[in-house]
């Protein structure tokens, strides 16, 4: 209601996840996003290894590692919108055991994507075999048909794309208004299979004969009868987004329509998003510990770039409740209060780190934070200092 205070954008629990998570409401995020233990066998700020958790060996460090995510997965679903998603963080260690978790717990009909994040675009140069530059991104809806994620980010959308240019200096590509599937033809939508006129020199299109006009239908590459994408009414309300065209194909040459695709429409532009997220794109590992470094210092080994957050963020509503429960440096947090600022969102977000020591001698250790919640919370009152929105602590 007007006049009510809003909420602060970034809450902060310091807590064991599975303990914080048994205490929210049901469905009360739209998004949550999980970068847990990789399972590396290596310490940086925290612990990274299940090898002793559960037997010896490979199968029991993976059967260790799975007895520590499903139930946090479990209890990230009961917190979930309907109409919510989740994504998780990962390498190749556990992907292929963190996929199979996930379509237990999820179920695999709701994995909406495996993106490949190329936080590493130089390589591991360390240790044999392959540079490694990649790790992944596991994506599922709570429900695919309810799902309100929009795998589509206007960021992507470039000048390029559009390398035409109008006489009032719009850009634009041409898109044949021909439909190219011929699962669509007279058969099947017979509606949209009918006669347009148009003339090739001055490129207007009608629907009712005019002088210099010729008659076109569409048809397929092989001459066979196809149908327009629009519609008669849609024609008649878009004509001047509509140009008619000489073109030359492998029958020889003929009259087509085509539209203008501008690159500002009414509303907006958005293109859809790759499964391959490059560094040039969201950052890398080396920009993320630059960012962290400004506001704290070099005091995490491998935090995530706030642009791989703010694409996730921008595939969700501008007021989404987001939840980050391996909260780590506290990159959704800042990632959130960033999108604030830039679109005027309203999204929240409540990260929740463990007071897990660092590990003795890290660079965390020495600028004298004990635990890595420590680093969550002073990154998070940094983050609120500088970009406003506030910060709510809250006990576990």
């Amino acid at each position: 209601m007007p006049g009510e205070p809003r909420p602060a954008w970034n809450a902060f629990v310091e807590g064991d996840n599975l303990d914080v998570l048994a205490t929210l409401a049901p469905e009360s995020f739209d998004l949550a996003y999980l970068d847990p233990p990789y399972n590396t066998g290596n310490d940086f700020a925290y612990r990274d290894d299940f090898r002793g958790a559960r037997g010896a060996g490979a199968e029991g460090r993976h059967a260790a590692w799975v007895a520590f995510i499903e139930p946090r997965l479990e209890a990230v679903r009961r917190v979930l919108a309907p109409t919510g998603a989740v994504a998780v963080s990962i390498d190749d260690h556990e992907v292929a055991h963190l996929r199979l978790a996930m379509d237990r717990v999820f179920g695999e009909q709701n994995l909406l994507a495996q993106v490949v994040v190329n936080l590493n675009p130089k390589g591991r140069q360390l240790g044999r075999g392959f540079a490694t530059s990649h790790e992944y991104l596991l994506v599922y809806a709570r429900d695919a048909e309810r799902c309100v994620l929009d795998a589509s980010s206007a960021s992507t959308v470039v000048e390029s794309d559009f390398p035409l240019l109008a006489e009032d200096g719009r850009r634009y590509r041409r898109l044949p208004l021909r439909n190219t599937n011929k699962r669509f033809n007279p058969m099947t939508a017979p509606t949209l299979h009918f006669e347009l006129w148009g003339d090739p020199v001055s490129g207007r299109v009608a629907l009712e004969p005019f002088p210099g006009a010729v008659a076109v239908v569409p048809v397929f590459g092989d001459g066979t009868p196809a149908v327009w994408r629009w519609s008669r009414p849609r024609v008649a309300e878009r004509a001047d987004d509509l140009e008619c065209r000489l073109v030359r194909g492998a029958r020889g040459e003929r009259v087509d329509v085509y539209q203008r695709d501008w690159r500002h429409p009414v509303g907006g532009r958005r293109k859809k998003l790759r499964t391959i997220w490059l560094a040039e794109e969201i950052g890398s590992t080396d920009t993320a510990v630059a960012e962290l470094k400004e506001i704290l210092g070099h005091v995490f080994e491998s935090p995530k770039p706030t642009g791989l957050l703010r694409r996730l963020l921008d595939t969700m509503p501008d007021d989404a409740r987001v939840l980050d429960c391996f909260a780590g440096s506290g990159t959704t947090g800042h990632a959130v209060a960033l999108a604030n600022l830039a679109d005027g969102g309203r999204r929240t977000c409540l990260s929740v780190n463990s007071a897990e020591p660092t590990r003795p001698g890290s660079n965390a250790a020495r600028a004298g934070y004990a635990c890595v919640a420590d680093i969550t919370r002073a990154r998070l009152r940094a983050v609120a200092e500088q970009l406003g929105g506030g910060l709510e602590e809250r006990e576990s």
